[in-house]
Formats: structure tokens, sequence, C-alpha cells
């Protein structure tokens, strides 16, 4: 995968063999974010705005393949949100601490990395160091004003 030119989601699904929904416009190029972005359920945070969640001094880190890393299935629908990138340009960890345990994992690639989805399409992630969480939001779904996960 080439993350040097735009890249367009109809170069992405080719390239790891992932597809998207056919009412999303394959041509479009996908946008890179260095901030805050979100995706259906999760929110990427750069780490470096996240007082509350550390990566441990000795985690284990996996380079993530070309065929990506799945880190989330969506409730609704059950449609994955995998994490693609240049084989050698990103890594990710599970372990990560989080006082809000909403983390999936954290993400820390020298070029380019996307998430993609099938419903969403894909959105790309400057180079950097990322944690990966779950989104919540207030309900009162059970009669009780509480958070609950974003289910998309």
């Amino acid at each position: 995968m080439t993350t040097s030119a735009a890249v367009t989601l109809a170069d992405l699904t080719a390239r790891t063999g992932l597809d998207v929904l056919a009412h999303l416009e394959r041509e479009v190029t996908i946008p890179v974010v260095a901030g805050l972005q979100a995706q259906g359920d999760l929110i990427v945070v750069p780490l470096a705005l996240l007082d509350d969640v550390t990566v441990p001094p000795h985690t284990r880190w996996k380079d993530v393949p070309a065929g990506g890393i799945e880190l989330l299935r969506g409730a609704a629908g059950g449609n994955p949100h995998t994490l693609v990138a240049d084989p050698g340009t990103c890594r990710w960890s599970r372990r990560v601490n989080d006082s809000q345990r909403l983390a999936l994992g954290v993400l820390d690639a020298t070029a380019v990395a996307y998430l993609i989805h099938p419903e969403h399409g894909a959105t790309g992630i400057a180079p950097g160091t990322y944690v990966i969480r779950r989104q919540r939001e207030r309900s009162e779904s059970t009669g009780r004003l509480g958070n609950r996960f974003i289910a998309d």
C-alpha cells in the first residue's frame, strides 16, 4: 500500500481486499487527519491529549499486517472496524492503561494508517501515536441517566 499520494477508497479496498458497501463513493480521496477523529463506534485520539492513558513501558507491539487488524465489530450489523497500513509502518497493542476503560488499544504509525469499515468507508490517520477508544454517550435507555457505548 502506497500512502505518499492521495489514496481513494477504491485504492484502499483493492490493496487490502476489504470491501465497503455499494452506496459509498469509491473515487473519493480518503481524508488524513492528525488530530481527533471518529468513525462510528470508535474515536481516535492522539495519545498526547490524554492525561489518563498510558502505555506500559514493556508493552508488546504487533506489526499491523497487510490484511489489517480487526479492532471492533459493530453491534448493529456486526461490521468490523479494521486498522490497515503499509507493512512495517504501523504497530498496534491492546495493552494500554485507561482509567476510563474506553481504550481498545494504541497504534504507533510512521506513515499514514487507515481505519476501514463497510458502512463508513475509510479515514486516514497521520503518522503519530494514537489511542483508539470506544465512544460513549449519555442515555436514559434504562429509565436512569447513564453512559452507554455508541453502537453503529
